[in-house]
């Protein structure tokens, strides 16, 4: 194979590796060695890893016997150990071209395959102050990067373009972690992604280690997966996380909620809930089994009427209760909780109930939750769990 050789794209790197090179740095795809060299030339560089798939790669560099350079053979960090303070990476990023292989220039069949791998793990290999240099073309699809870079939390500002012939735009970005992943990452949390988004809120997936020590000294090591809600920079909502925050350190008191695991400004994190939205949980399953996950909602609903709370659009509640796989709801998404002398928690629900083709009269069904409205007794709510069950 091969070794790349310096063009437009090293030399457009390079100037910006002479800036930002310090202490331990890690050049991905290393190729000819140019980033590798350049940082071990700087005065602040203590030490230079650098790592490529190409065997010949890391044989050349190897045989330049740079004092501060360590060459080893790697696909991206398969064989890095350590946290550095700049990691360098001049990726592969061609859209594949049918029949030819290199993995000098291709990075994957849109192009942008090998910079998501790297971006999935450079956070466990980067120091909580940490910098990396990214280098990438226009040709990649500057949405795409740009949108994976912020689905991992991390922060970047465009350094420099260069603009090639063909049409092609080299881009150098400069990109740090965030706050709220180094607070994360304090936390023990890692391996986050974007999952979703709501009006006011992203959502975020990863894995907690709750590690704990026990009486014989040994860690125990506990992973649980996680949901990360972070405020969207866009909302104009004010002090939604913190409401959300105060109502499931109550409702889960009564087991009402996902379980809140820590907070901090414009966010929270709790634990994921593997499980299927309502709607799509219901799709043939028997009667008997959707009876048993209305019935525990209305439960929750209940508690929370003769708590005084109202959780707002229980009446459509699509992308509010997830069914987990031992057939029981969690309801989700508390940020709209509010106090009220009027609740309609149960009342809502049964609205959702009557419009689902689930079999139930639903003169029957609204006659008993008008008669529930009147008093909020728990004599009219056993009606109506009765009358499902019947």
């Amino acid at each position: 194979m091969d070794v790349y050789e310096p063009a437009e794209d090293s030399f457009l790197l390079q100037k910006y590796v002479e800036e930002h090179a310090f202490g331990r740095v890690l050049d991905i795809g290393t190729g000819s060695g140019i980033q590798a060299l350049t940082a071990a030339d700087c005065k602040n560089v203590r030490e230079v890893v650098a790592v490529d798939i190409n065997k010949r790669a890391i044989k050349e560099l190897s045989a330049k016997r740079n004092r501060k350079v360590r060459a080893i053979e790697s696909d991206l960090f398969s064989q890095v150990n350590d946290k550095f303070n700049l990691i360098i990476f001049n990726p592969p990023y061609l859209p594949q071209d049918l029949g030819i292989n290199d993995p000098a220039l291709y990075g994957g069949e849109k192009g942008w395959e090998v910079s998501e791998k790297f971006f999935s793990e450079v956070s466990d290999y980067l120091i909580s102050n940490g910098k990396i240099l990214f280098l990438f073309s226009s040709l990649t699809d500057k949405d795409k990067i740009e949108e994976m870079i912020s689905g991992r939390l991390l922060d970047f500002q465009e350094l420099a373009t260069e603009k090639l012939p063909l049409f092609e735009t080299l881009y150098v970005y400069l990109i740090e972690k965030s706050q709220l992943l180094i607070d994360l990452e304090r936390k023990n949390v890692f391996g986050i992604n974007y999952l979703t988004h709501g009006k006011r809120g992203n959502i975020f997936i990863g894995q907690q280690d709750k590690s704990t020590l026990v009486k014989t000294h040994f860690a125990k090591s506990e992973i649980v997966k996680v949901a990360i809600k972070v405020k969207r920079a866009e909302s104009k909502a004010i002090n939604r996380m913190s409401n959300e925050v105060n109502w499931l350190k109550l409702l889960n008191k009564k087991n009402i909620g996902p379980k809140l695991l820590f907070y901090g400004e414009d966010y929270f994190v709790y634990e994921y809930v593997e499980g299927s939205f309502i709607l799509d949980w219901v799709k043939g399953k028997s009667r008997k089994k959707v009876v048993f996950v209305l019935i525990n909602v209305l439960n929750q609903c209940f508690i929370m009427d003769k708590m005084g709370v109202s959780k707002e659009e229980m009446h459509h509640p699509f992308k509010h209760v997830l069914v987990d796989k031992f057939s029981v709801p969690i309801l989700i998404d508390f940020e709209r909780c509010s106090r009220t002398e009027k609740p309609k928690n149960v009342t809502q629900f049964i609205e959702f109930i009557s419009r689902g083709d689930l079999g139930f009269d639903i003169e029957i069904l609204r006659s008993l939750a008008k008669k529930y409205k009147k008093d909020f007794l728990e004599e009219s709510f056993n009606k109506i769990v009765s009358y499902l069950q019947s």
